[in-house]
């Protein structure tokens, strides 16, 4: 960490219990300035189901032995059911957790060590519980930041994207299958570990499943998505995200939809903190939210406030890659949102497969894409990884229907939700649309710059949808992911429509044919015009993070593969990944010295499907977690298979877990659901 004469000496506590009411005790890790307790400090609160003793302890340290050193007590909590804590964990985001979250909340206000103020902050599910603990309204909570996170669990998250199922509901599910079988630590909870353990493992499912059973928008997925109702957070939000993260679509909604203080940061990064940030540039994020915690929970007027409402790294072309470093682009800001800067601005289709700024006459058009559109898509949620972004799209734009702006004169910004609006019929009850905005540089490589999926049956709402008439015309429209991004002189603009996007999305039960009638569909692009003030905002400061204290020794490199074959004969092609490393973010097999623990984790990932059958379609998620520490050795394996015939899905799971080498439990599961118009 920079030296900094204002940090302070911290003093940590390995592990503390939280009483609930109820009798369960949560376990937390807490960072104090040394002289808390002669002068309290406001407390925040990271609450999570990913294990603070262990899988995540590299990843904690830097993050909250920062925020102590700066006059915050940091608490990093177990959620029920997790890590240390007592208790199962019966699924994500439950009222129990929520209720769980404000009984924390007081507990730490009340310890001598805190000012009575406590904030709120994680990303991805700590991102989604601090919105939906903020609903709530405990009145110790001052303010939270919520990172990577959805305020609409069905619209936005891992489960269903426009009403499609997303491999990622099964890519998930089975990672927390396999979490949630992990035993507490005996170092930690005593001889209770293996009672604890045991009622993991009796109560534990394959999540996949369970989310596989409401594949529309009903109650269970309003549970917990807080756009139901934004009047209910009053305290302040910081909403942060990144255009290569799965979550980029809630800042925009939030800052809209809520009435409390609020800001908006969306940068160029993957799934990650934005001083880790991937694509770079990373920031200072550590220092910025310093300065959101000093203003509501301290009451110092930090200028914060006084900045745009949301400001977003606005993305110039770059050559598609597996890997992006760096993202060029620059920083922009806007006072309010929505912008009435921002205009829509129409590019029609054209029977010619073209895009024009003026109507052009009707053509019908049709498409019938290979069942392998999509293999260029990259990951529904990067990670920053190797093979996480999108790669050059014209591999599948010749499995696409395309229609191609003239090369630009002029360049343009953009900044917000694109959209296209089609007049389509279906030669299926059950069809998807992918569309795929790109940017088409002049030697002809093709830069995703966003996209969306519509299942045609929710055409109307996700709530109720209905079967399609075959042959009849319907008028839709396909919203995609935020973005900004500029257009260069010289580049086009390109639009992809295909019937099928895989594996990132299931395959409806037939092959589909879409015909369109160019003459009444067009793409809507959300035009920024610029802004000198830009040139003035205030620059972020470089990525700054606090000590780590705790050595990981690797045992072992990590080991990646990304491949996809392909059986010239048979047609088929498999897209796999196999992934060896550590803890959650993926090191080499290592070796915790403070504990004394070694950590292990696998994956395996295998997607396949043939040209014309979108029934031959077949995933396997396999998620191989170990922990020992001398004698004691611990292994659980979770493999998930999916499947599917014209009515039902097919998901077949199982989970062992050996103690020192010896079975300690074994059970599989054969379910069939019905597939509810997907």
């Amino acid at each position: 960490m920079t030296a900094d004469p204002r940090r302070r000496s911290v003093r940590e506590i390995e592990n503390a219990f939280i009483p609930l009411a109820d009798g369960t005790r949560l376990a937390a890790r807490i960072w104090l300035p040394a002289d808390a307790d002669e002068n309290p400090v406001p407390a925040i609160l990271e609450y999570i189901p990913y294990r603070k003793r262990d899988f995540m302890r590299r990843r904690d340290e830097p993050i909250h032995r920062y925020y102590a050193a700066h006059g915050y007590a940091a608490v990093r909590v177990d959620l029920r059911g997790s890590g240390d804590s007592d208790g199962v964990l019966e699924d994500e985001y439950l009222p129990q957790e929520q209720q769980d979250a404000v009984e924390v909340i007081a507990w730490l206000a009340a310890q001598p060590w805190c000012s009575g103020k406590v904030g709120m902050t994680g990303i991805s599910w700590g991102g989604f519980n601090a919105l939906q603990v903020a609903a709530r309204r405990p009145p110790e909570l001052g303010a939270i930041i919520t990172l990577c996170a959805s305020d609409d669990r069905y619209a936005d998250d891992a489960h269903y994207m426009g009403g499609c199922l997303l491999n990622e509901n099964q890519i998930w599910g089975t990672v927390l299958f396999a979490l949630n079988a992990l035993p507490p630590d005996p170092e930690v909870v005593g001889e209770r570990w293996r009672e604890l353990w045991r009622q993991r493992l009796d109560a534990n499912r394959p999540f996949p499943a369970h989310w596989l059973r409401h594949q529309r928008r009903d109650d269970y997925w309003r549970q917990g998505s807080v756009c139901e109702d934004f009047a209910a957070i009053e305290c302040p939000v910081y909403a942060i995200g990144g255009w290569a993260d799965g979550y980029s679509n809630a800042v925009p909604r939030l800052l809209a939809g809520l009435e409390c203080p609020r800001k908006g940061l969306i940068g160029p990064w993957a799934h990650i903190f934005p001083h880790d940030g991937v694509p770079g540039p990373a920031i200072g994020y550590l220092q910025e939210s310093l300065r959101w915690w000093d203003r509501w929970l301290k009451g110092i007027d930090t200028g914060i406030t006084d900045e745009p409402m949301l400001r977003v790294w606005l993305q110039d072309f770059v050559e598609p890659e597996p890997f992006v470093a760096e993202s060029p682009g620059r920083w922009v800001g806007e006072r309010d949102w929505p912008s009435a800067r921002i205009e829509p601005r129409a590019w029609h289709f054209t029977g010619g497969a073209g895009l024009e700024e003026t109507p052009a006459p009707a053509t019908l058009l049709t498409v019938s894409s290979p069942q392998t559109t999509g293999l260029a898509a990259g990951n529904w949620c990067g990670f920053g990884g190797d093979g996480d972004a999108p790669l050059d799209q014209r591999s599948d734009d010749g499995r696409s229907l395309v229609f191609d702006s003239a090369p630009l004169a002029a360049g343009f910004d953009i900044l917000g939700n694109p959209a296209v609006e089609l007049t389509l019929a279906s030669d299926q009850p059950v069809a998807l649309v992918a569309v795929r905005l790109n940017d088409v540089a002049p030697d002809g490589a093709s830069a995703r710059v966003t996209y969306g999926l519509l299942n045609l049956s929710h055409r109307d709402g996700h709530a109720e949808p209905a079967p399609l008439e075959p042959g009849k015309r319907y008028r839709i429209r396909v919203e995609l992911n935020a973005i900004a991004h500029r257009f260069a002189p010289g580049h086009a603009i390109r639009v992809a429509l295909s019937t099928a996007y895989w594996p990132l999305a299931w395959p409806p039960p037939a092959p589909v044919t879409l015909e369109l009638d160019t003459g009444s569909c067009r793409l809507e692009l959300p035009v920024r015009p610029p802004d000198p003030g830009d040139a003035a905002l205030p620059p972020f400061a470089p990525p700054e993070s606090g000590d780590a204290t705790t050595t990981h020794t690797p045992l072992e490199p990590p080991r990646l593969a990304r491949s996809i074959e392909r059986d010239l004969v048979g047609d088929r092609v498999g897209y796999h990944l196999v992934n060896a490393g550590g803890d959650l973010d993926g090191a080499a097999r290592l070796r915790i010295e403070e504990i004394g623990l070694e950590l292990g984790h696998h994956v395996e990932r295998h997607f396949t499907i043939d040209d014309r059958d979108p029934l031959s379609a077949r995933s396997e998620i396999v998620e191989e977690m170990q922990m020992r520490r001398g004698e004691w050795a611990i292994a659980v394996r979770a493999r998930t298979e999916l499947s599917a015939d014209a009515t039902h899905f097919r998901l077949r799971a199982w989970l062992e877990a050996d103690e020192d080498g010896r079975e300690a439990f074994r059970r599989e599961w054969d379910e069939r659901i019905e597939r509810d118009l997907v």
